[in-house]
């Protein structure tokens, strides 16, 4: 099977993208990282492929004029690296309508929420204020709305009564590396098919 491309974009400390990346060095992966891109220089995740063979890209806001322009140069990475997923892994820019239909269905991000419950920033502070007794990771495809795209996966972990922020955040993050892992391997095997806002996973394809 061919290797799908990935574009991986970051900001923070890379835990989902570590992931990906130990699942294609154990073959539980098929699929080549052909671009990590962060909007910050000092992203740790930029740190973890330090000395490995994955091409990187800095490009950060402060140095464009204007929105269009900056996502304009992350396009040209991505297109420069022949990326077929965009993989949402940490970034924190809003991307814009402009961007999102350049790469339509092929944006993937994972959120800390069973979506649409507690979409947007500090989804577990959102879970515990609200009382919930589970809550989860949403894999989906970004649209133009907030955390509202087709979901692909879901997975529940249980509220604890004695659960902070950092624990249930913990517990949600261990979720969310396997998740991720398993819905982009579902991409990258043809296995997902979007019929509305319905995602369908398809049976795995026999050798003939």
């Amino acid at each position: 099977m061919r290797k799908k491309v990935l574009g991986v974009l970051v900001s923070g400390r890379g835990s989902n993208l570590q992931a990906i990346v130990d699942a294609i060095n154990a073959d539980r992966l098929v699929a080549k990282i052909g671009v990590v891109i962060s909007d910050n220089p000092d992203a740790n995740a930029l740190r973890r492929i330090a000395g490995l063979d994955i091409p990187t890209a800095v490009v950060e806001r402060k140095n464009y004029a204007s929105k269009p322009e900056f996502e304009a140069a992350i396009i040209e990475q991505l297109d420069l690296h022949h990326v077929e997923l965009v993989v949402l892994a940490g970034f924190m820019r809003i991307l814009s309508p402009q961007f999102i239909n350049r790469f339509p269905m092929r944006i993937m991000n994972i959120h800390p929420a069973l979506l649409p419950s507690f979409p947007g920033l500090d989804a577990q502070a959102q879970a515990l204020q609200y009382g919930v007794k589970v809550s989860g990771a949403t894999v989906h495809f970004v649209d133009e709305g907030m955390d509202s795209g087709p979901i692909i996966l879901q997975e529940a972990v249980p509220v604890e009564d004695d659960d902070t922020v950092t624990t249930l955040a913990d517990r949600i993050l261990h979720l969310e590396h396997r998740l991720y892992v398993r819905a982009v391997r579902l991409y990258c095997e043809g296995r997902i098919h979007i019929s509305g806002r319905a995602v369908k996973i398809l049976p795995p394809r026999q050798n003939s």
